[in-house]
């Protein structure tokens, strides 16, 4: 019998591109526009601080969701290898313990920060000014994170299958349904931060609702309950891979954790509040270059599974053209428009507090100049991005890892403990684009002499 996704190996790569990679661009522009609307309305109707609140509760969530985010990648690439192959019963049981062991783990992880959350709060680098506001929403978020987790791992196994326009449903629906939700809780019923967190909360239980519903009555892969049981061999290949995406998540939610103290220790609580602005920017401004990346590892991985290696080195080729093109255009735009989207953060009501007002003249201040830094190498990213996707998407788990780590942590997390020793928080700010030069060539050499080696018929 057709499946949906033996198509990965015959389609040509432009095509199959874009039709991974524009489902999956769609669904990250609405999710980051859901966290953009979502850090707006903070700014807007509760203030700044509302703003460096979110940033330092932002390490333990986004650490527990790429859980399920790191299992849902390392266990595609093994389950887009298995259909490659026609193995269709590893398939199942590959999928069936990626559901076990997100639920398990982050399940685990939920529950430690829960117990912890006053020590986890004031280790992510909450000071007085802002820590009952960060509590609040880190409490309510943390009970529903295994639903988010459940997401990222679901959402995942959904592309490997070759239905991609489904995984942008996942995304889009919880995205448009929280930004609905923040707009009745936060305005119309004045519950401010906590009002944003039940908001987000239930955006998560959308997203779960909706994956749950598509491997009930859409997926081809089709579970029995011995498919959840844990199989020694799978859970090792599953890890084996799935470290990888941890590991990058994890030195991200780790040089978050040490970007609020830097800032904190050297600036303030408006440089937090600037960081906070940045990563969302990172994230929204990016979609399209992350979208087709993520379309490059499951047509990457089937038809390297296939022995179909030419098409492999055609879809590195293509993948790098489109997302360079699209880094382009990125960098010029943040470049011009820096102040404009800054300035959509910070509200302009009549009748604010002094400080307030204050608050919000110094974080368009700081802002805008932070953010051309932060973005001033993104032309030369895409290299290092499918560079390490590459990896991955074959099952080359030490060369994948090592690649993944190389910009945050072989690179940005010491330039970020030693350039704010002499330059202070631009130093910060001057760190990233430090990183992605450095990053990019080290990988670029790799992936280079990779393709040399590997990719011959």
């Amino acid at each position: 019998m057709k499946k949906n996704s033996d198509s990965l190996g015959t389609a040509s790569i432009s095509s199959l591109l874009i039709k991974q990679a524009v489902p999956a661009s769609i669904g990250i522009l609405v999710m980051s526009l859901n966290i953009i609307v979502d850090t707006i309305f903070m700014g807007r109707w509760i203030g700044p601080l509302a703003i460096s609140a979110i940033t330092v509760v932002l390490p333990v969530t986004f650490f527990i969701a790429a859980i399920g985010l790191a299992i849902g990648i390392g266990g595609s690439s093994v389950l887009s290898r298995a259909l490659g192959k026609g193995d269709d019963i590893k398939a199942l049981k590959v999928f069936g313990n990626q559901t076990t062991l997100t639920f398990l783990i982050s399940g685990i992880l939920a529950i430690l920060g829960l117990v912890f959350q006053d020590y986890a709060i004031n280790f992510f680098g909450a000071d007085d000014s802002f820590r009952d506001l960060a509590l609040t929403y880190y409490r309510i978020v943390l009970y529903g994170i295994v639903m988010l987790a459940m997401c990222m791992m679901g959402n995942n196994v959904i592309r490997a299958e070759g239905k991609p326009k489904f995984a942008m449903y996942a995304m889009m629906l919880p995205a448009i349904g929280n930004i609905g939700m923040d707009y009745i809780l936060i305005d119309v019923l004045g519950y401010g931060m906590e009002g944003a967190a039940w908001a987000t909360f239930i955006s998560y239980a959308m997203c779960f609702l909706f994956v749950v519903w598509f491997f009930l009555f859409k997926s081809e892969l089709r579970l029995t309950l011995k498919s959840f049981i844990l199989d020694s061999k799978i859970v090792k290949e599953i890890s084996g891979l799935s470290a990888v995406t941890l590991a990058r998540q994890g030195v991200i939610a780790i040089l978050t954790i040490l970007l609020n103290n830097v800032l904190i220790n050297t600036g303030d609580a408006i440089d937090v509040a600037s960081y906070g602005i940045i990563s969302r920017a990172l994230m929204f401004a990016l979609f399209p270059v992350i979208g087709v990346n993520q379309g490059f590892m499951p047509i990457a991985g089937y038809n390297y599974g296939a022995n179909k290696f030419q098409r492999v080195r055609e879809a590195i080729n293509i993948s790098v053209k489109y997302s360079g093109i699209l880094a382009l255009g990125i960098f010029i735009l943040i470049m011009v428009f820096a102040e404009p989207f800054v300035s959509i953060f910070i509200s302009n009501k009549v009748g604010q507090e002094a400080g307030t007002i204050a608050n919000n003249a110094e974080l368009l201040k700081r802002t805008p100049n932070a953010l051309r830094w932060v973005f001033a190498a993104t032309p030369v990213i895409v290299i290092q991005l499918i560079g390490g996707s590459y990896f991955q998407a074959i099952g080359r788990v030490i060369p994948a890892l090592l690649l993944n780590l190389t910009k945050q942590g072989f690179f940005l997390i010491p330039l970020v403990i030693i350039l704010p020793q002499f330059y202070g928080v631009f130093g910060v700010w001057i760190s990233f684009p430090i990183a992605d030069v450095l990053s990019t060539t080290v990988t670029g050499y790799f992936l280079q002499r990779a393709v040399k080696k590997d990719l011959v018929e």
